[in-house]
């Protein structure tokens, strides 16, 4: 109850005090909660900040309270963490809550519900897909298409490709998009290099692919915030290819809100021959979520700053091609003074004219968009092979021209697919899977590699589907089957006549890929192509990955799951991992909603031991990754052997929902750097997820369990340290050192900037200690690199911070100097220690002078218990008040010889699809199938995310 205490009191505080600093909850003399105010908040050196309820908020972060059991995620109130100025101009975070329920929209619809998790009533779910799905296609006017019809089966387990989930105004990702030119001066353009970048911000990362012509391989990419300052910069791998891939991870708040308002600009910047430079705003685009094929524009002459793209796609239901196009330095300076400028927009086949538009373009908005109607089958047969081109040119006595081939849409996602059984046209549950790996080539050829395991039967049919219209109508448009080896269970091949209506299908996540079996013969198998979005993780994008399957476990489950995972191992032996299921249905676990949940781990396939066995992630959804650092030389003498393992846990099948054989060849026989020490104290965690949670020590935090002692990086900003001290978490931040060198970068895998100029230590057994940071003391106790002159306690795994200890970093000799904490002198006679972590001892409450009587914490026994600001005797119950919700009636609290305690009202399990929750009652139930009769079905748009 530790973190529900943290978050009451935290709340409680803002709510009394009307503010909180950052840290400042421990200075409270007593909550008006009978729960403990932080005693050892957050700290925010080095990072301003606010703390509440046990975690860190950076400044204009916006959360729900979470108060844990049995109070949960208090939805109707919304906490901001503001910027404040305190005194000598410091920046402070300030946590202001309100209830934000009387801002929810008035429903437009009669009969609105309230949704479990939600605070505001919405409509029923058919009214507010169908709303949503307007207000998300509100401007593509030119895209509308009439309606198809889908006489489905409900019981089928595909998906509709436009649903409430991926169009919701809650959308986690969002598209963003760039045109990289040269940078035209007052008289010359810097470049010939045009660039296409394409974003996806998720929470707090943004994923970038970029690719560019007439340019050397850039050597570097830069994101330059409002102000034209470096906000990010990304170092670029040198490798043989037209394409770059990155993310940049754990933005600020800050750089989000003007990513948003399109006020961030990418660069890019060549270091070898002449030294060229483009760049470009980044800016959200309507067309990006429709896009299936693009071309890059570029112009014939020399340093011209022209260039451009074009965003095309294919109508769903007729041979029509929409396209937009973004272009950039097109329009001469002495065009502006005129309204409009006339362009002439082509559609070329080998220097042929196939279609012709003229138009009209403002000289400061010069993004055009039309319709290329009933393109015919040469002209879709050109399309498809990469081979047509859409040009741009201005008309007038002294034209400028750009152009460039269409092809299918690049990116650096991985195009893949994972086959499960829950997923086939009849679900079961047989614990087999298929795994399926995919390139598509400018030309249109699909490149593919499919790996099958676990069957209960002869595969008899392995081929790449549309989505079934009726049951019995399966639509088949490539069989794979001859290229399928039955030993091996491995298909590998191209796909080399896709047509352009096939690649437009396959990159708007419209095609499966069948499995059928002698003992199914419609399909055992069944999963849906669609990309994954790039991680930072190079294997999914050339490696087929390991796949993960029930039969695989020991002993064998009969699931409807099945998965596949990547798996690598970098120069510094960590594990990177990427991990992707499918076919677990809701009824696999009825405690959640979402479509997979549990746990994933990685340790030996020896079943009678358990020692190298690490816990990789908990997650929810459908896939996840990481990295695993803290690996121990004999697991990775496992991986190296091939004898290691990866596993899918879940609340149902605790013991393993599916398994798959890792084989990393790796030459760390040494383990990761720090492994000896970590090793020695290896003994002392448990990682068994399970045996964590019967652990009463154990601290729980970011969905995870962690053991007492452990040491870890927090996924809210890898800028911080945590350890957990008996269910207490203790985050600190890093202390980055000040360099000295003229030239730094930010590596993309770290906390603190480095100096580019690199210099060669020899003999030493650390080589990151010297080289990438010339100043500063390395401390072997937390692995990291403090600043000259700073202080801190060291921290020793398992044993976490050492409170009676101060070290001392004596400049850049990098000397590190410890010394006993001096305690102060107390006049009472029986001093006590409060916190086994603490280092001094402390007078007890009653040995202290000025004690107020309504904040004695009871510790003589007294059977009468304090909550809030009443009392209340042994057995007596009460629904508690929570600021800004008032009474919750739902939770019942009592007295229980002097501890108050608190449950909430248990619910029973509900089965029905169609779940609400009625204003003033505790527990969702179904909704009422008269309602579902009333129903008019909604029309579907066949536009499709």
């Amino acid at each position: 109850l530790e973190a529900t205490r943290r978050a009451l009191s935290s709340l409680l505080c803002v709510m009394s005090c009307a503010w909180l600093h950052s840290g400042l909850a421990s200075r409270h003399k007593s909550p008006v909660l009978p729960i403990h105010s932080e005693r050892e908040p957050l700290p925010s050196k080095g990072m301003s900040g606010c703390s509440f309820g046990g975690r860190f908020y950076s400044l204009e972060d916006t959360w729900h309270p979470d108060l844990g059991e049995p109070f949960g995620v208090m939805h109707c109130v919304q906490c901001y963490c503001e910027t404040q100025r305190g005194r000598k101009s410091k920046v402070l975070g300030k946590v202001s809550c309100k209830n934000v329920k009387r801002d929810c929209p008035e429903p437009s619809c009669d009969d609105p519900v309230l949704l479990p998790g939600q605070c505001c009533k919405t409509c029923p779910k058919g009214e507010v897909d169908r709303k949503q799905a307007e207000a998300v296609f509100d401007g593509f006017e030119y895209f509308q298409e009439k309606e198809k019809e889908d006489d489905l089966h409900k019981s089928y387990n595909d998906r509709s490709y436009l649903s409430s989930e991926d169009i919701s105004s809650g959308e986690s990702r969002t598209d963003f998009v760039a045109v990289l030119t040269g940078v035209t001066g007052s008289w010359l353009p810097s470049s010939s290099g045009v660039a296409r970048a394409r974003f996806s911000l998720t929470r707090t990362s943004l994923t970038f692919s970029i690719t560019y012509q007439r340019i050397e391989r850039p050597s570097r990419v830069a994101f330059l915030d409002s102000d034209g300052n470096t906000a990010f910069e990304y170092k670029t791998p040198m490798r043989d290819s037209d394409m770059i891939c990155g993310v940049w991870k754990n933005l600020p708040q800050s750089h989000v809100r003007q990513l948003q308002a399109e006020q961030l600009r990418v660069t890019m910047t060549t270091a070898t021959g002449r030294r060229e430079q483009i760049e470009g705003k980044i800016i959200k685009h309507r067309a990006l979520f429709a896009e299936t094929f693009s071309s890059t524009l570029t112009s014939e002459k020399e340093h011209s700053g022209m260039g451009g793209i074009a965003m095309l796609t294919l109508s769903d239901t007729e041979n029509n091609l929409h396209f937009i196009l973004i272009l950039q330095g097109l329009i001469q300076p002495r065009q502006r003074d005129s309204p409009l400028v006339p362009i002439r927009v082509r559609l070329q086949y080998s220097q042929h004219v196939l279609r012709e538009i003229h138009a009209n373009v403002t000289a400061y908005d010069p993004d055009f968009a039309e319709v290329l109607t009933d393109l015919n089958s040469r002209e879709l047969f050109w399309l498809s092979r990469g081979q047509l081109v859409i040009a741009v040119e201005t008309e007038g006595p002294d034209p400028r021209h750009i152009s460039g081939f269409i092809t299918g849409r690049k990116s650096c996602d991985t195009i893949q697919s994972v086959m499960s059984s829950g997923d086939a046209l009849t679900a079961g549950k047989t614990g087999g899977v298929g795994s399926a790996f995919f390139h598509l080539h400018d030309n249109g050829t699909l490149d593919y590699q499919v790996q099958i395991a676990g069957l209960s039967s002869e595969v008899v049919g392995l081929t790449i589907e549309l989505k079934p219209r009726r049951r019995s109508k399966r639509s088949v448009l490539y069989d794979l089957a001859p290229e399928f080896d039955r030993p091996s269970g491995r298909a590998t091949g191209s796909w080399s006549r896709l047509e352009a209506r096939h690649i437009h299908m396959l990159l708007q996540n419209e095609l499966f890929i069948n499995v059928a079996t002698a003992h199914s013969q419609e399909g055992e198998l069944r999963g849906q192509i669609r990309g994954l979005l790039y991680s930072g993780l190079e294997a999914p994008r050339h490696e087929i990955p390991i796949p993960l399957a029930g039969q695989f476990v020991a002993p064998p489950v009969l699931t409807s799951a099945g998965g596949h995972a990547w798996v690598s191992v970098d120069e510094r032996c960590h594990l990177h991992y990427e991990i992707v299921v499918a076919g677990l249905s809701k009824a696999d676990d009825l405690t959640v909603s979402a479509h997979l949940h549990g746990f994933a781990e990685i340790g030996e396939l020896g079943e009678s031991s358990t020692n190298h066995k690490r816990l990789l992630t908990g997650f929810y959804g459908s896939q996840a990754q990481g990295v695993l650092k803290d690996i121990s030389v004999e697991l990775l003498r496992h991986l190296d052997r091939g004898t290691a393992f990866i596993q899918v846990s879940t609340k149902v099948n605790t013991r393993g929902e599916i398994r798959g054989r890792v084989h990393v060849p790796n030459n760390c026989e040494f383990g990761t750097r720090g492994e000896v020490e970590v090793a020695e104290f290896d003994g002392l965690f448990v990682h068994d997820p399970e045996e964590l949670k019967k652990d009463p020590h154990t601290c729980f935090f970011e969905s995870q369990h962690h053991a007492h002692g452990s040491l870890w990086t927090p996924n809210y900003n890898n800028c911080f340290t945590c350890s957990c001290q008996k269910r207490t978490v203790i985050c600190d931040p890093v202390i980055c050192p000040v360099l000295t060198c003229s030239r730094t970068i930010q590596p993309e895998d770290k906390c603190c900037p480095v100096c580019l100029e690199r210099k060669d230590p020899k003999n030493m057994k650390t080589p990151e200690r010297l080289d990438e940071h010339p100043e500063g003391c390395y401390f072997e106790g937390d692995q990291k690199m403090h600043a000259p002159g700073s202080t801190w306690h060291p921290f020793v795994p398992p044993f976490g911070y050492i409170k009676c200890a101060l070290c001392t970093c004596k400049g850049a000799t990098g000397e590190v100097h410890c010394e006993k904490v001096t305690c102060p002198a107390l006049t009472c006679s029986r001093p006590v220690r409060r916190s086994p972590s603490d280092c001094c001892k402390e007078c007890p409450e009653e040995d202290k002078p000025l004690l107020v009587h309504a904040d004695m914490m009871q510790a003589d026994g007294t059977r009468h218990c304090k909550f809030g600001k009443n009392f209340y005797q042994n057995s007596d119950n009460w629904h508690p008040r929570v600021p800004l919700m008032g009474e919750m009636k739902c939770i019942t609290c009592w007295c229980d010889h002097g501890v108050t305690k608190c449950q909430r009202k248990q619910c029973p399990v509900l089965t029905c699809s169609n779940i609400t929750r009625r204003e003033g009652m505790c527990c969702p139930e179904c909704q009422e199938e008269e309602e579902e009769l009333m129903k008019v079905p909604e029309k579907k748009n066949s536009w499709r995310h």
